[in-house]
């Protein structure tokens, strides 16, 4: 099953199934094009793990970390589903990275890896777009990484079990292909990085692990349309504006 939040006509904020020409609550029927459409959960935090593909830490001449490398994204990164994200000005390079999310359920600590699943609640597309000008100047990523609108995620909450172990990940700009890596590529997979996470602290219902990026970022331009599509999940569509 496919879920999804969004605001219908009235403004009230409903969860809805998502089918491919219509989304239904309570009885109703909704076209796609007649509610907006939500983030998939409200994250007290995100927590993003750095160089998870061995070929994305290649291409940025790093080598694949030991353990996994993690880095956070607070709320006011969010972004939704037909948003279009306003990126940093002045900047050289500010690039995607397609990756997939995984959403918690649940208020956890100390989850061990063979228990971890019992404590997400499904999968979304997740754009983990970085401001590289500034990150390469920084140790705590701030202005890299947690800018406002740098997490766009969505359209849909997808059950686990729909979401292959190796789901193709794969993004397009403007159409054109730019990215395309599968799941089981990652160096950590999501059992290891929940016990590895909440080892340390605690993850809360809405919260999102951001679990890495394939090879083949590249630099947006101002008016770019950005594709995030995970196998099982559908795909994430937004707009990029640079002041």
């Amino acid at each position: 099953m496919h879920h999804v939040r969004f605001r219908d006509p009235a403004g009230a904020v409903r969860t809805g199934e998502w089918h491919d020409d219509a989304i239904t609550f309570g009885g109703e029927t909704y076209n796609h094009d007649d509610v907006e459409i939500l983030p998939p959960c409200e994250p007290s935090k995100i927590v993003c793990i750095g160089r998870n593909y061995a070929d994305h830490a290649a291409e940025h001449g790093a080598d694949v970390p030991d353990r996994p490398m993690l880095f956070l994204k607070g709320p006011n990164t969010v972004a939704g589903h037909g948003d279009t994200v306003t990126l940093p000005a002045g900047k050289e390079r500010v690039e995607w990275e397609a990756e997939l999310g995984v959403v918690i359920g649940e208020q956890c600590r100390n989850v061990a890896a063979e228990d971890a699943m019992d404590v997400v609640a499904g999968f979304t597309c997740f754009n983990d777009i970085s401001n590289r000008d500034d990150q390469r100047q920084e140790q705590n990523w701030i202005r890299g990484k947690a800018f406002d609108g740098s997490a766009p995620m969505g359209p849909v909450l997808a059950d686990p079990e729909h979401v292959p172990d190796d789901a193709r990940v794969t993004l397009r700009v403007n159409g054109e292909t730019k990215q395309d890596g599968s799941r089981d590529q990652m160096v950590f997979d999501v059992p290891t990085l929940v016990e590895e996470i909440t080892t340390y602290l605690t993850l809360e219902p809405g919260d999102v692990i951001a679990t890495g990026t394939p090879e083949g970022v590249g630099p947006l331009s101002d008016g770019d349309h950005v594709e995030v599509e995970i196998e099982g999940v559908g795909t994430l569509e937004h707009g990029v504006r640079i002041p």
